[in-house]
This record gives C-alpha cells, sequence and structure tokens, in this order.
C-alpha cells in the first residue's frame, strides 16, 4: 500500500498521504456526505450519497486493482482531512488521459493540503505514462481555480447550467487541462 509522509502542511501539522483501503470504506462514505454537505461545488448533494458500505468497499478495491486510478486520502496529524483521485479512461483511444478529482474537509482548506494531493497525483500520471490530465470545477470556485491554474491547468471550456441547485440557480462548469 502507497503511503508517504509528506514534510508539513502551511500551518505546520504533519501531512500524510496514503491509498484507500477496504477498511476505510465507512469513514469515507461519511466524508462523502459531510463533504457534500459543506459546499455547492461538488455534483452531488449529502442526500444523493446512497451507497452501502459494502458497495463502497467494492469501489476502493477496483480502484486499488486499477493499473491507472488511484485514490488518494489525506490526513493531518492522523485525521481525515480528504480525498482526491485520479481516473483513467479505458478505451484505446482517451488511454493517455485521466481525470483528477479532489475534495477535503472545508475546515481543511486552504492549506496546501490539495496541492500535496494533487502534485503526488500528477507525479503518479507522469510515471504511468498519461499524457494529459483533466479536471471539471464549479466556474464560482475561484480558490480551487487559481490552485489549478498554479499546478499548470489550463481553462479548456464552459459547459453552461451544468449544476441546478434547490433554488432553482446554476452554475458553469470549467473544463481545465494539463499536458504533462
Amino acid at each position: 500500500m502507497f503511503v508517504k509522509p509528506i514534510a508539513r502542511t502551511v500551518n505546520g501539522h504533519a501531512l500524510t498521504l496514503r491509498c484507500a483501503a477496504e477498511q476505510d470504506a465507512q469513514m469515507l462514505l461519511h466524508y462523502l456526505k459531510a463533504t457534500c454537505g459543506e459546499t455547492p461545488w461538488l455534483a452531488r448533494g449529502p442526500e444523493e450519497v446512497t451507497m452501502t458500505v459494502e458497495e463502497e468497499k467494492a469501489f476502493i478495491r477496483s480502484q486499488n486493482e486499477s493499473p491507472v486510478n488511484l485514490m488518494l486520502l489525506a490526513f493531518v496529524d492522523g485525521e481525515h482531512a480528504g480525498n482526491a483521485s485520479l481516473m483513467g479512461f479505458s478505451t484505446a483511444r482517451c488511454r493517455h488521459r485521466a481525470q483528477l478529482g479532489v475534495a477535503l474537509y472545508q475546515k481543511f482548506t486552504g492549506q496546501g493540503i490539495g496541492a500535496a494531493l494533487l502534485e503526488e497525483l500528477i507525479g503518479i500520471a507522469r510515471k504511468k505514462r498519461l499524457e494529459q490530465l483533466e479536471l471539471e470545477v464549479a466556474a464560482h470556485n475561484t480558490g480551487a481555480i487559481a490552485l489549478y491554474k498554479k499546478l499548470g491547468f489550463e481553462v479548456c471550456g464552459t459547459l453552461p447550467r451544468n449544476m441546478k441547485y434547490p433554488d432553482g440557480s446554476y452554475e458553469d462548469v470549467l473544463f481545465m487541462a494539463k499536458r504533462l
């Protein structure tokens, strides 16, 4: 299993990154519901997180058995802070690309944790000989957009009205890509 201690977060706490394991399933379901409820920037609300622990275990197993996919968990002083994922494409014409996703508990944002997760995944993607990384981000999520641009991602398109909120308002999504 991948375990990599990273020096320190911006505020001086120990940061550890490691792959998800099946025994993390319950924790990850709690995390998913919590983070989906903390921010409007994710693609679903907490009520839409309906996976069972067994389904989450199967998902973790499939990620760990994949030659490309990878789910990294971040822990700050031993407390789960968030996750980032690398998800490859299966068709021959798209195998040179992968998508990235990242989400943190709000109390851990702005501390360099997201950057550490993404930098690690970018390095892993290079070792896997991927050529392009892609992600989607809510157009008003300016903090995330700034981080992605700092890491070399460029906006390559916009999908208007991608998400519709319960109050009837909409959110555009930006597509961003980074050539490796």
